[in-house]
């Protein structure tokens, strides 16, 4: 079977788009997004061509360009053409500037498919950066992009994230439909038809069907990892074992197969532990570890910005104090130690039911209203229950921001004695609306503050106070 005839059975078997579907091919001008473009042809599919200059190569990143111009006039179809300012935005980013290529190429596709899938009330003008969500829109026939990732590709990304270290999703490969990452884009309209077939079944296509291509310098050298294994650890591997790359590709289909089981089980225990309230995931600490399982830990974070390199700052946070709290890589998420639970909630949300307040925070947003924070040598206290005055000395950060919860207690100022919150409420003579919107400050499982009523005893300022945390609520 030719392999023109197994690209198209390939894409009807897997559903991945129809012959009505437009096509969006990204070309490098390299052999494999030269052969998609030729396939694609043949086949009788709707393209259009984009091309990225990420200007990293100089004149050849120019001659990339030219040729893959040329290959549109070929063709007969659209070519789009973006120039990047690759190095800065690396820079900028605090990223690799693979990454950067990267985030800079899968941006542009999705804003190219964001204004082909306009609604058409819509200004086509409009920038995708400006609206928040994906369109529920979608015309009669569909747009996707198309990439040339193939089963060598493949091969080296289970490889590279054997070594670097992954979960077991990371040893499935890449994905047929869609990424992972932040753009609707890469989730819905991504298709990778090439996948199945390896880069020497493509040079040899291209060589009987006499396509022209350029070569990318850079592949030749090993200084980037992905070459490094394309070039040395592949070659030195299949020395010992000839087969290795049938072997791996085999391997990756076995471990599709697995964590489409695995997630059966995962999914189960997580409905069992993870309670969703609001914008936050709450999970008892107990349960949690009581499997035993760093591999569940992980099932649970990962999809909040943690890797599995803090799976062990998460047990270690299981015997910390109540208050205390690691944040995700991309500094979007927070996992708080509260009690007797583990909280994942957004960090920038103003829904969340749970607030970390730290020593560097000057104002606190929560639903309730605001909070203002001020530290200064000691004074008068201020009498006003929207304010409270603490000794600072007795106050450690961070402080944890929550609405109450039956059980909670805490010393009313001017007494000894401890009272339940639900009997200081009735005390105030407040209605079931009222006690709906009382939020707390608690440090270590101490209540500081009743937000907006009474602070505790035992953080008052005294005649031996030398400085005043002084947290002002505007409602």
């Amino acid at each position: 079977m030719s392999l023109l005839q197994r690209f198209s059975g390939f894409i009807n078997n897997n559903n991945l788009f129809s012959a009505k579907d437009k096509l969006l091919l990204a070309v490098s001008g390299g052999v494999d997004s030269v052969v998609l473009c030729e396939l694609c042809k043949q086949a009788g599919y709707d393209f259009m061509i984009a091309h990225c200059n990420f200007q990293l190569r100089g004149e050849e990143s120019e001659r990339d360009e030219k040729f893959v111009r040329e290959l549109g006039v070929k063709y007969k179809v659209e070519v789009k053409v973006k120039k990047f300012d690759t190095e800065n935005h690396a820079a900028r980013r605090k990223v690799s500037v693979q990454e950067a290529a990267r985030e800079l190429r899968y941006d542009w596709f999705y804003n190219m498919l964001y204004k082909l899938y306009l609604p058409p009330h819509k200004n086509e003008n409009d920038e995708a950066s400006s609206v928040p969500e994906w369109h529920v829109y979608v015309p009669e026939s569909k747009t996707f992009v198309l990439t040339a990732h193939h089963a060598d590709d493949n091969i080296e990304t289970v490889l590279m994230n054997f070594f670097r270290g992954t979960g077991l999703h990371g040893l499935t490969g890449i994905p047929l439909s869609g990424s992972t990452g932040s753009f609707a884009v890469q989730t819905f309209y991504i298709r990778r038809p090439l996948l199945p077939f390896f880069k020497d079944e493509l040079v040899a296509f291209a060589r009987d069907n006499q396509l022209n291509f350029v070569e990318d310098s850079s592949n030749q050298s090993s200084k980037y990892t992905r070459n490094f294994f394309r070039n040395e650890i592949i070659p030195g591997i299949s020395k010992v074992y000839p087969q290795v790359k049938e072997n791996l590709q085999d391997n990756i289909e076995r471990f599709k197969e697995i964590e489409a089981l695995y997630k059966v089980s995962v999914d189960k225990i997580k409905k069992k532990l993870c309670k969703q309230k609001g914008d936050e995931i709450h999970i008892p600490v107990r349960q949690l570890l009581g499997y035993s399982n760093k591999a569940l830990i992980y099932e649970i974070i990962s999809g909040h910005g943690f890797s599995e390199k803090q799976i062990d700052e998460v047990l270690k946070l299981a015997n910390a104090d109540s208050g205390s709290y690691i944040d995700s890589l991309r500094d979007n998420y927070r996992i708080i130690k509260h009690r007797h639970w583990f909280i994942i909630t957004p960090i920038l949300s103003g829904s969340a039911e749970n607030i970390v307040i730290e020593r560097k925070n000057n104002h606190v947003n929560f639903p309730g209203g605001f909070l203002e924070l001020n530290e200064t040598r000691a004074r008068d206290p201020i009498v006003n229950y929207h304010a409270a005055c603490l000794d600072a000395t007795e106050i450690q950060f961070p402080l944890l921001l929550r609405q109450w919860k039956t059980g909670d207690y805490f010393y009313p100022l001017g007494m000894k004695k401890k009272k339940k919150l639900s009997r200081f409420f009735i005390d105030q003579k407040l209605s079931r609306t009222a006690k709906e919107k009382i939020w707390v400050i608690e440090m270590n499982r101490k209540i500081v503050w009743v937000v907006g009523h009474r602070i505790d005893d035992r953080f008052k300022i005294t005649d031996k106070t030398t400085r005043v945390l002084t947290i002002k609520l505007h409602a």
